[in-house]
């Protein structure tokens, strides 16, 4: 993966819309330095397609590609996010850190195959499998930042903090003992990991508080403020309110509902991504669009769980900003995560054409670029409006302009059908960071990354 000097496309989505004729030019750590209007190519190699802005990745927890599938049969009493959480953990005792390594590395190549080109790392797998941490306490951590290197995508990696097991301080179960940290050992996985993440466009760390009922107030006020000393500015992301029960809990704890208190009592702000956020009221939905900050929705896995369906064209209708996540990669597309967040909608109003996400008439065109911009605020990357403009990573994606499902269709059209009638394999050639990572639909390292995982797949199995 060498880096490239620039690349000249025929047509090509800017912030302020399609353009044909542009030459884009990288520096030497993959961040965009010169977009040049009615250009020439002149020695820049030619983009194979339409050229998109690639879509950042909100919300991922790698080590869960490894058991996608695996928990799709239903057991002897009613199944919910909390009997798969289960199966979850029973997953997780086995993981060895060459096994997550290569878990991730096959995640982050499929991402990049299906047009992600960075990816929020919600990473809260820490410690050996007695819950002891690991002479390095990072060494997980730094597993996916190897396996992101791999892979060739972008990486914000969000060391999450995990305390207890409920709302008032509850001690931790069993089955949590590998995700454990108090602030002071999670903060040192958070400047490890800032120390490590080199000169590369598109790197970064930040930190996560896994949910309010994982952390108490006092630690997510220390948290938050040790954060700002080792990286001032760096995204702060939360899962909240996926499921009604941790809602009911919340209530019986604080007297308020989880975005009420957590709006109310701390900095909420444009830094912030609040995962998944499904069960608000009215004036939650206003108030966090108010926020500046950012819902990170994954739909594919929001429904695989049965979580609910996110008030998105209220929060829209207010200003509300968005971004996608595979989360826990039942599914790795950003297409579909649009695709099912708008037919989710459909479903429940009985109507088409739902949520307009700017002012075109573009469903597919709106959602594609609001989410660009949302995934990127979300990720602590320059923000374009959904176009790519001189200062970002040059995270680019070439759309097969001969698939069948995209042929005759340019501009808004091309992305109403790569996003509604693509079938995965739409996108021709990725660029993360200045580096083709994906040629002709294949990624430059795939014998390599399957090959690997072939292998961890393997152990674990002989491992049960």
């Amino acid at each position: 993966m060498e880096p490239m000097s620039g690349l000249f496309c025929d047509r090509v989505l800017l912030p302020d819309g399609w353009a044909a004729n542009v030459a884009l030019r990288f520096d030497g750590r993959g961040t965009l330095t010169a977009v040049e209007r009615d250009a020439e190519p002149g020695g820049l190699p030619r983009a194979s397609g339409p050229v998109i802005p690639g879509m950042p990745n909100l919300h991922s927890h790698a080590f869960q590609r490894a058991m996608a599938g695996l928990a799709e049969r239903a057991g002897p009493s009613e199944d919910s996010f909390w009997t798969w959480r289960e199966a979850m953990y029973g997953f997780v005792r086995r993981l060895t850190p060459e096994a997550a390594e290569a878990i991730a590395a096959l995640l982050y190549m499929e991402m990049a195959k299906q047009g992600y080109t960075a990816v929020a790392e919600f990473h809260y797998l820490h410690h050996d499998r007695d819950g002891r941490p690991y002479a390095d306490r990072a060494e997980m951590s730094r597993r996916i930042l190897a396996a992101a290197d791999t892979a060739g995508i972008g990486l914000t990696h969000l060391p999450v903090l995990y305390a207890h097991s409920g709302f008032g301080g509850k001690p931790p179960s069993d089955g949590q003992k590998r995700f454990i940290n108090d602030v002071d050992g999670l903060l040192s996985i958070v400047a490890a990991m800032r120390d490590s993440m080199g000169d590369r466009a598109g790197r970064r760390v930040g930190l996560a508080l896994h949910s309010l009922r994982a952390v108490t107030p006092e630690e997510m006020r220390d948290a938050l403020a040790g954060l700002e000393s080792i990286a001032p500015g760096a995204p702060i992301h939360i899962h909240i309110a996926e499921q009604t029960a941790e809602v009911d809990d919340c209530v019986a704890w604080s007297g308020k509902r989880p975005v009420e208190w957590l709006l109310d009592n701390a900095p909420v702000g444009p830094r912030w991504c609040l995962v998944h956020a499904t069960h608000l009221t009215p004036n939650e939905t206003d108030r966090l669009a108010a926020s500046g900050a950012i819902a990170g929705l994954c739909p594919t896995t929001e429904a695989n769980l049965g979580d609910g369906l996110f008030p998105a064209g209220p929060f829209l209708a207010k200003g509300g900003r968005f971004g996608v996540g595979s989360d826990s990669h039942i599914s790795v597309s950003a297409a579909e995560e649009l695709r099912v967040l708008e037919y989710g909608q459909r479903l429940v109003q009985r109507r088409r054409n739902v949520l307009r996400a700017d002012e075109g008439s573009s469903i597919g065109g709106g959602l594609y670029r609001a989410a660009v911009a949302g995934g990127a605020q979300a990720l602590g990357q320059p923000v374009a409006g959904g176009g790519i403009r001189v200062g970002q990573p040059a995270d680019l994606v070439v759309l097969d302009a001969d698939n069948p499902k995209l042929l005759s269709r340019d501009d808004d059209s091309l992305l109403d059908a790569y996003v509604f009638a693509s079938d995965g394999h739409a996108v021709r050639d990725v660029v993360a960071a200045g580096r083709t990572v994906v040629r002709d639909g294949r990624h430059v390292r795939e014998d390599a990354i399957v090959a690997a995982y072939r292998r961890a797949i393997t152990g674990l199995r002989q491992d049960t």
